[in-house]
């Protein structure tokens, strides 16, 4: 049985700045010396002092869990400045340990939240190929109102710093895509969009770039035909290529000051994906060129049961929100059998710390997953 570890999905990750890792220490040791960081209060203080009493300290290894930074954080926090590190330490913290630790405070450490959950591919590795779940009439499909997203949006701002604009749709695809992402600019340190690029015209561009946005996650997972096109169906490798070679030269041309991070990544499926020629397409196009492992995400309730008992780590990392307002734990369990609520009937923090939430993790903790579906066919950890 092949655990999947949630927190540290990236087989490898390639990117351009070199040589910054002593520097981002650095700052970190200048910053640990303030004795009030700004923006801050007293809680997330205590927070920021683990974070970097882990980072820091030379400590033994002794089994317990500490927090470190791996190569894409550290570009991250290279990109931020000097006023926001701690702040997005405090954040990261939570969201590195949190799940390790199993502490639950009154938001989650990360939130998804779905535009849409339609998709214009049908990539083998994905639940869209699964008819039931894409079939109109099952009640699945559909594309979240501006309306519900600010509501969503000005309740996590403040308590939620890490978010992405994605799940199981494309969300380009979203009719009001391009209002939701005028309404984000300065509300969250790290605002991720996930498009697989098939429809990022110019317009599209443009709302992207003026955006919120801090990482763009183009999902590609070949560097030639026709692999492209068998892994992503619906896909054509050269018009995705055209539209990434177009956002950059806009980035390059009109947004030079642009603080954002570009990535392209991709699923390791096959043996015939290779990174070295990911690179070599797509390296002079964005920031970061990267596989993450495969998950049989494509049918869950279809895989054999297994006798895994660790818990989800999910369970205390993040909140995925649906188009229709749903609620769910994860998106492996992508027909919300799990479900813990709506928020057109209730809030981020109410479902959160809820009695639903807290009996799946109270289940896990209890190495109990294997009397929960879809959790007893699960891998993730």
């Amino acid at each position: 049985m092949n655990v999947y570890k949630k927190h540290n999905s990236f087989l490898e990750l390639r990117h351009r700045s070199k040589d910054i890792e002593w520097r981002v220490r650095e700052r970190i040791q200048r910053l640990s010396l303030q004795l009030e960081p700004p923006d801050l209060h007293s809680k997330q203080v205590s927070i920021w002092r683990k974070a970097v009493d882990d980072l820091l300290t030379q400590a033994p290894d002794d089994g317990r869990p500490r927090f470190r930074l791996s190569p894409n954080v550290i570009e991250e926090i290279n990109s931020f400045p000097d006023a926001v590190v701690p702040r997005y330490l405090v954040h990261r913290y939570r969201y590195e340990m949190y799940p390790q630790l199993h502490i639950i405070d009154d938001y989650p450490p990360y939130l998804q939240i779905e535009p849409t959950s339609r998709c214009n591919y049908r990539c083998v590795f994905c639940y869209e190929t699964d008819p039931t779940f894409t079939k109109r009439s099952s009640g699945f499909m559909g594309s979240m109102s501006i309306d519900l997203f600010k509501r969503v949006v000005d309740e996590a701002q403040g308590n939620v710093e890490f978010i992405s604009l994605a799940s199981r749709g494309e969300p380009l695809l979203c009719p009001d895509i391009e209002a939701m992402l005028a309404y984000t600019p300065g509300k969250f340190l790290n605002l991720k969009l996930n498009t697989n690029a098939s429809l990022l015209d110019e317009r599209g561009c443009h709302a992207i770039l003026q955006s919120g946005v801090k990482t763009v996650v183009f999902s590609a997972d070949a560097a030639r035909e026709p692999l492209y096109s068998q892994l992503r169906v619906g896909g054509k490798l050269d018009e995705v290529l055209t539209n990434i070679e177009r956002f950059q030269r806009l980035r390059e041309t009109r947004y030079p000051n642009r603080n954002i991070i570009t990535r392209v990544s991709g699923v390791k499926f096959s043996d015939e994906q290779d990174l070295d020629s990911m690179e070599q397409l797509w390296g002079g196009l964005v920031d970061q060129v990267a596989f993450v492992k495969y998950n049989p995400w494509e049918n869950t309730y279809m895989q054999p049961k297994n006798d895994l008992i660790a818990p989800c780590s999910d369970l205390w990392r993040r909140m995925f929100v649906w188009w229709d307002g749903k609620v769910n734990p994860c998106d492996v369990d992508y027909k919300s059998t799990l479900s813990v609520g709506n928020l057109l009937k209730s809030s981020l923090s109410k479902l959160w710390v809820g009695a639903e939430y807290s009996g799946l993790r109270e289940t896990h903790l209890s190495s109990n997953r294997s009397g929960i579906e879809p959790c007893s066919r699960c891998t993730v950890v």
